[in-house]
This record gives C-alpha cells, sequence and structure tokens, in this order.
C-alpha cells in the first residue's frame, strides 16, 4: 500500500462499439484484432462465466481470505492479459488492518497477497484476476501484487521469515508465468509510473531479496 491508497482502477466494460469492432474486423479478414479483443472480453458476455472454486488459492501453504469484490476485477489472465511482473508493497501497517481494508469496498485497492512478519502467506485474489495494487492500470493488469506486513521506515519488521516466505513465493509465480528473476520485473510500488507511493522503501534489501528468489526459483520443476 505504501504512503497513501491505491486509486481506484474502474473496470472494463464490453460494449456495443467493442462489438461492432471486433465484428467487423473478423468479417474483412483482419481478425487480430477483434481476436485479440474478444479474448480478453468473452467472460464479460451475458451468462458466460469462468467455473472457480470458491476458497481455490494459487500458492500452495497459502489462507485464503476473500478481498472485497469492489478491490479488483474478474479476468482470465494469463490468456486475457499476459502477467510479467511482480510488485512489492508493504502495507503500512499490521497484518489485520492491511485484511480489514482490502475487505473494504470503499478502500478501491487491494493486492493478491499479504506476507505477515511471521512468513505465513493470505491470498486475497486469484491471479488470474486483476487486483487494483499499482495505482496503474497497465501494470495492474500485467502484474502480481504482494504486500509485506509493516512499514517502510522500520527495517526491523522485514524479518528473515518474511524475506524467505516472500522469495518463495515471488519464485513460484516466475515459475508459472515465465517471469525473469530481475529487477526490471520485480519492482517496488514506488517505481510504478504515475504512482505517489514509497513503499517497499529504502529498507527493503532488493540484494538479498533477489538472491533468495533465485534460490527458490532454482528449485522450482
Amino acid at each position: 500500500m505504501g504512503a497513501r491508497k491505491a486509486s481506484k482502477d474502474p473496470d472494463r466494460r464490453i460494449g456495443r462499439r467493442a462489438l461492432l469492432i471486433g465484428g467487423a474486423a473478423a468479417a474483412v479478414g483482419t481478425g487480430v484484432l477483434a481476436r485479440d479483443e474478444l479474448g480478453r472480453l468473452w467472460w464479460r458476455m451475458p451468462g458466460v462465466e469462468k467455473p472457480r472454486k470458491e476458497g481455490e488459492v494459487d500458492f500452495a501453504g497459502a489462507r485464503w481470505v476473500a478481498a472485497s469484490d469492489a478491490n479488483w476485477r474478474r479476468a482470465d489472465r494469463p490468456d486475457d492479459y499476459g502477467i510479467d511482473m511482480v510488485v512489492i508493497h508493504v502495507t503500512q501497517g499490521s497484518f489485520d488492518s492491511a485484511v480489514q481494508v482490502f475487505q473494504d469496498p470503499e478502500h478501491g485497492a487491494a493486492s493478491h497477497y499479504i506476507v505477515r512478519k511471521d512468513g505465513r502467506i493470505t491470498q486475497m485474489i486469484r491471479e488470474l484476476d486483476v487486483a487494483y495494487h499499482a495505482g496503474n492500470r497497465d501494470y495492474n493488469e500485467r502484474s502480481v501484487g504482494i504486500e509485506h506486513e509493516g512499514f517502510v521506515d522500520r527495517p526491523e519488521g522485514f524479518t528473515d521469515k518474511m524475506y524467505e516466505a516472500s522469495a518463495r513465493l515471488t519464485a513460484r509465480i516466475c515459475a508459472r508465468y515465465d517471469i525473469p528473476v530481475d529487477r526490471e520485473h520485480i519492482v517496488g510500488h514506488v517505481e510504478v509510473p504515475g504512482t505517489d507511493h514509497t513503499d517497499p522503501g529504502e529498507h527493503w534489501d532488493w540484494e538479498r531479496y533477489l538472491k533468495l528468489v533465485r534460490q527458490a526459483r532454482a528449485t522450482v520443476a
């Protein structure tokens, strides 16, 4: 979350114009545009819904606690939006307060995961779906957001267990979507274009973290 709350990311709606453009493009043989747009939007058609299992998690061992559905939007990633980035956040508060605000429909933001100081991982939004966590629509659509319990100015809160658990989580995400383990693809919230957030802050040990992610990535089949 960082210093300030992320801004809302308005949902994309399928309209008559989009359908007409897609249909026209397909009709004249320029179906690339149509396939791309309709591939992202087909599941928004009335009566179409991809099957989901309630409480299912993407990371083994994570605990499921659902975020308010006002703080994310349904998608079919990576088929509709490719995932090529992980965004690292710090909650600027306790684990419990982060869960509370992510369940608040008025908050307007939530991340896919929260990592507690003791290394416990909670998933609140499926990786399939677009979480409103980065304050930038493009980054929301292409990334997985991971919050870490603590404060940017209190490095003692970034425990060994937190670093290690988060690194295993990020390594698994990188393996799943073939994301390179480097600072171009694993970024801090502060690095997202247009953001006014400061997390994870100067005390987040990027060298240590990337080393742990690479070690964990090497063990992922």
